[in-house]
């Protein structure tokens, strides 16, 4: 039963050899569905990586007070743009002598520019670092570490103290300091000097936004460099216990509703998310992707597998002579039909791997261009090899039936 089995796949083999444009074709045919189905898949799974990364640090019990809801600001059927107002550093700070909730921290922050220079002694950046005010709690609820020095403590923030945290990227032998240790050095922003007091853990790019290249700093420290009007300040509020979220976001809600004057019948003029809402916002449209991929590997691969059978009929048509010839030899209808669909099933798994090799670096291509966390995607090679089987036998089974059903008297007389 072995030497048979090893006689079928020799045998496939050389006729894949002998007709070897027509299976190339055929291949790359097969390929490109797969391709669409591991390389976007691929993608979508680095994408789905990198936000919950980013995400999951803040943990499952944070939530924000922003000036917009997620989804957009604009209404629809034809309605007037709804137009919230900026959160003012007036409000945040009411919010935060006012909301009052037990096993609940507030952190306040604001951006004060995208585009500062960072100096140091001689050596400067360039113009696009971020730099934020915030207060104590800022780093606890954003999920940050400090990987070296230390973090602003409540004294940092009452007193105004000139001291800053700096991303990642400060630190790196190529960074400002040039390899030295960045701690207890004085830097320069906007003519103010600082003491560096500690160094972020890498968090990497998100969206093309480098989230290492920042500097915080107490949060009255940075309203008096940035001054421009109509800032727009970040509400974060964290509860150690998961099971008192709601009761924290309804008594947010509230405090926030009393400090713009709301009355009982008019709406929220802002916006509250959790942080595993916004996730599951953001992988509920990823999941559209995902169909995406199927339906164009379907119509893809459906095409393929027509292409599939009509070589492999082709096949049987032009070597009827040589099934007459193995049949007068005693070869079996079950011989006849294990060769040919052994044929099938090389060449469609022949197209399975080079459709996954190519969708797997369209992957790596595009989590290296958009700076996400690639991982390999093994759901989707798991479903591609199942699929290339899929398509083979239905492809195969029956060119693999009809030459097993020729007459040998029949085929000895084709010509």
């Amino acid at each position: 039963m072995l030497g048979l089995f090893r006689e079928n796949i020799s045998i496939a083999f050389n006729s894949i050899k002998s007709q070897l444009l027509r299976t190339i074709l055929t291949v790359l045919i097969i390929a490109i569905g797969i391709t669409a189905l591991v390389g976007i898949l691929s993608a979508v799974t680095a994408l789905e990586n990198t936000i919950s990364s980013d995400f999951a640090s803040m943990g499952a019990n944070t939530f924000n007070i922003q000036r917009y809801e997620f989804n957009s600001q604009r209404q629809g059927g034809g309605e007037v743009e709804k137009i919230n107002p900026i959160i003012s550093y007036r409000e945040v700070k009411k919010f935060e002598d006012n909301y009052q909730y037990p096993q609940a921290q507030t952190a306040v922050s604001f951006t004060g520019t995208s585009g500062a220079e960072v100096k140091y002694i001689n050596e400067k950046t360039d113009p696009e670092v971020r730099v934020l005010g915030v207060n104590e709690n800022f780093l606890e609820n954003s999920g940050l570490n400090v990987e070296k020095g230390r973090e602003f403590n409540i004294f940092d923030i009452q007193n105004n103290n000139n001291v800053v945290i700096l991303g990642s990227d400060f630190a790196k032998p190529e960074g400002l300091f040039k390899g030295a240790d960045p701690i207890d050095k004085i830097i320069s922003i906007r003519g103010g000097k600082f003491r560096v007091i500690g160094i972020l853990e890498s968090k990497g790019s998100t969206f093309g936004n480098n989230q290492d290249l920042r500097v915080l700093m107490p949060i009255q420290v940075a309203r008096s460099m940035f001054t421009q009007p109509q800032i727009n300040y970040n509400v974060s509020v964290k509860v150690d216990d998961k099971e008192l979220l709601e009761g924290a976001q309804d008594e947010a809600i509230l405090t926030f509703r009393n400090i713009r004057k709301l009355n009982p019948i008019e709406e929220n003029n802002f916006g509250l998310e959790r942080s595993d809402d916004l996730i599951n916002r953001i992988f509920s449209i990823t999941s559209y992707l995902n169909y995406a991929a199927w339906i164009i590997s379907i119509i893809t691969i459906f095409g393929s597998s027509i292409a599939l059978m009509n070589i492999m009929l082709v096949s049987v048509t032009e070597r009827t002579r040589e099934i007459g010839v193995r049949k007068a030899l005693g070869a079996k209808r079950k011989t006849i039909a294990t060769q040919f669909f052994m044929e099938t099933l090389i060449i469609g798994q022949l197209g399975g791997l080079l459709g996954i090799i190519l969708g797997i670096l369209i992957g790596i291509a595009v989590s290296a261009a958009a700076d996400f966390d690639f991982t390999t995607p093994w759901v989707a090679i798991l479903w591609a090899t199942a699929i290339t089987i899929l398509v083979a036998i239905l492809a195969g089974s029956y060119p693999a039936a009809k030459a097993a059903k020729q007459d040998p008297i029949e085929s000895l007389r084709y010509e």
